[in-house]
């Protein structure tokens, strides 16, 4: 994640421009009159010197009445009239300056904050449509930094960024235009430092595009420790690792205070130096302008008007370098937001779908399947099918409507591989997953998920209440559908015995609920939905016992009228199953009811004496300790 931070992108991009230009085509009124604001503005800030000139030339010098302006043939040859104009005029400038920059500041700022909200906005509607395979390779955090720091930067971008940068060359081509017009001597007397102000400039920006580049990756480093100290805050406190950890965290947030002091020494020393050299120009302006003066070759308004825009001429250049660097961080984050809505998801609804008619027989027919290719391709020359690493193996078999059918095996079998197949996370090799007849590649995605109704081994629940939970924003399920199925999985006691009932709030993932009653709620959530295919993979696994037993009278109601498909770890689950097939190594070893496969004497029998035999004996164990009476004090 750090290392894509690193990335810093050229300052300007005309194709990424152009795209960032297509976001704010809603806004073209707003942008439109935003832009003559940010004209007009610089307009009046450039015409006060040049009404201050005019007021001492024509009234206040002693050469008096040679002045000669654009504002002349408007002012009174009164002269305190005259000055009264010149005021009531400097005054209007400075309220309309006001009035622009308001414009100009709230319709960016608002357009800024739309086309934040369009950004976020598709991105998470993109990252919803991406399939699982994409999740497995990108962090959780690299994406969430998509959506928050990296659109914030294009905000700041389009908020003050293109705003500044299109006032501070438009006041300095004013600025430069006036004041080679009015005495070009003077005016190349105080561009005389403009070289030297160029090469502290390039200077600054690259000392400063380093230190945002490091604090960038210091950032990303500090959010990734956080999420993982913080997340893994039991086991730290387990083995006392306190004391290490907050060293590690002091190493990592030190990086961050060191690359910031970098970059403020560069501010402290760069605007500083702007200022010494601005200085000087107008030192140079006055001692000049000042002989010129008296040489009659200029009047006293000139040098005055001259020493005010070399003043103001040195601020936006100050300005622009700093906006460079925020237009070159926007063109980076752009690059790697653009390069997130590039990525088209692997697995698509068909463009020609086909819609499953007959009652919902399931097929697995010679299903091969591999998460990965084991060595990478190289050179565009496919890696022999011998090579990959292979989950699945030629695996066969069919769930016939109304059936419930266990999956059982030891770890890494491919048993929760064959849901997600079914439910197309991804995609096979070889073979095809059917219903009725039709191939799930060859269905609409969302149609096939809405058949399924999944209870996954680590239940998650969302932040609100626990009818929200249930419900998980289906408009066509009910309040009573939701009632109706929390007593059907005996989670609607625990429910109601809450102080709100079904509508007490739920913290992040739940954690004011136990396993065993997240569980539940999990059981009741699929329920609600009424599902035509019920999915249980390790449902059970993480529940305590007496959790387990009023599961398995629920799941005797469940998998009433509809097909069932359970992963299981504890077989006493799956033991009045119609079918229970089981996996080992990627192939299905062994297929049958619960007795015979126990009279078979296989894997599934070898399943079974571990994980009940050997129990047993223990539990028999320990009943004969504690019948056994206590040996006499005497």
């Amino acid at each position: 994640m750090a290392a894509e931070e690193e990335v810093l992108g050229t300052v300007y991009d005309s194709r990424l421009v152009r795209r960032l230009i297509g976001y704010l085509s809603p806004y073209k009124l707003q942008v439109a009159v935003a832009m003559t604001a940010i004209m007009l503005k610089a307009a009046a800030d450039v015409l006060g010197p040049y009404l201050m000139m005019t007021a001492i030339d024509k009234y206040l010098a002693a050469s008096a009445g040679k002045s000669q302006t654009f504002f002349d043939r408007f002012l009174s040859s009164n002269p305190m009239v005259g000055v009264a104009q010149v005021g009531g005029l400097y005054l209007a400038l400075l309220l309309l300056g006001f009035l622009f920059e308001f414009t100009q500041t709230y319709l960016m700022l608002w357009t800024g904050q739309k086309v934040m909200f369009d950004l976020r906005s598709q991105i998470y509607r993109h990252l919803q449509r991406m399939d699982v395979s994409f999740f497995d390779h990108n962090p959780v955090g690299r994406l969430v930094t998509r959506v928050t720091t990296d659109v914030d930067a294009l905000n700041d971008l389009f908020a003050s960024g293109v705003v500044s940068i299109v006032e501070d060359v438009f006041v300095l081509a004013a600025i430069l235009g006036i004041m080679l017009h009015k005495n070009w001597r003077l005016a190349l007397i105080a561009f005389i430092v403009f070289p030297a102000i160029i090469v502290a400039t390039q200077f600054f920006r690259k000392a400063v595009r380093d230190g945002y580049r490091r604090i960038r990756v210091a950032i990303a480093h500090i959010n990734s420790f956080l999420q993982e100290h913080i997340s893994g805050i039991v086991p730290l406190q387990l083995f006392n690792r306190e004391r290490k950890s907050y060293e590690e965290f002091e190493a990592v947030n030190a990086q961050h205070m060191e690359a910031f002091k970098d970059t403020i020494f560069a501010y402290a020393l760069y605007y500083p130096i702007v200022e010494l050299l601005s200085s000087i120009a107008i030192a140079s302006v006055l001692w000049f302008g000042g002989h010129m003066v008296l040489a009659s070759i200029t009047t006293i308004g000139v040098l005055v008007a001259f020493m005010q825009y070399a003043q103001r001429f040195f601020r936006p250049i100050q300005d622009l370098s700093e906006k460079l660097n925020i237009l070159q961080s926007a063109m980076a984050a752009s690059e790697r937001v653009f390069k997130l809505l590039d990525t088209e998801p692997e697995i698509q609804s068909p463009e020609i779908e086909k819609e499953p008619l007959g009652p919902g027989r399931i097929e697995f027919d010679n299903v091969w399947f591999a998460y990965r290719r084991v060595p990478a391709e190289t050179d565009g020359e496919a890696v022999p099918e011998e090579e990959w690493d292979w989950v699945l193996r030629g695996v066969s078999f069919t769930i016939e409507p109304g059936e419930t059918v266990a999956i059982v095996g030891h770890t890494g079998a491919g048993k929760t591989t064959l849901i997600s197949l079914l439910l197309r996370f991804y995609d096979v090799q070889k073979g095809a997953v059917r219903i009725d007849g039709v191939d799930v590649r060859e269905m609409n995605l969302q149609k096939l998920r809405r058949r399924c109704g999944v209870v996954l081994q680590d239940p998650f629940l969302f932040s609100g209440t626990i009818a929200d939970n249930i419900k998980l924003g289906s408009q066509h399920v009910t309040r009573e559908a939701v009632e109706l199925a929390a007593e059907e999985v005996n989670v609607a006691d625990f429910i109601n015995s809450l102080p709100n009932g079904f509508d007490s709030p739920l913290q992040e993932r739940g954690n004011t609920l136990s396993t065993g009653q997240k569980q539940l709620v999990s059981f009741a959530r699929a329920l609600a939905h009424n599902p035509s295919l019920l999915i249980l993979d390790e449902a059970t696994s993480s529940v305590d016992t007496e959790t387990e037993s009023r599961v398995r009278e629920a799941l005797t109601r469940l998998v009433e009228g509809r097909t069932s498909l359970i992963i299981a770890h504890r077989l006493s689950t799956i033991q009045r199953a119609n079918k229970i097939v089981v996996m080992h190594k990627g192939k299905v070893r062994e297929m049958g009811t619960h007795q015979e496969l126990l009279a078979a004497r296989g894997v599934y029998w070898k399943l079974y004496r571990l994980q009940y035999k050997e129990q047993e004996l223990g539990v028999a164990s320990e009943t004969a300790a504690f019948a056994s009476p206590e040996p006499s004090a005497d």
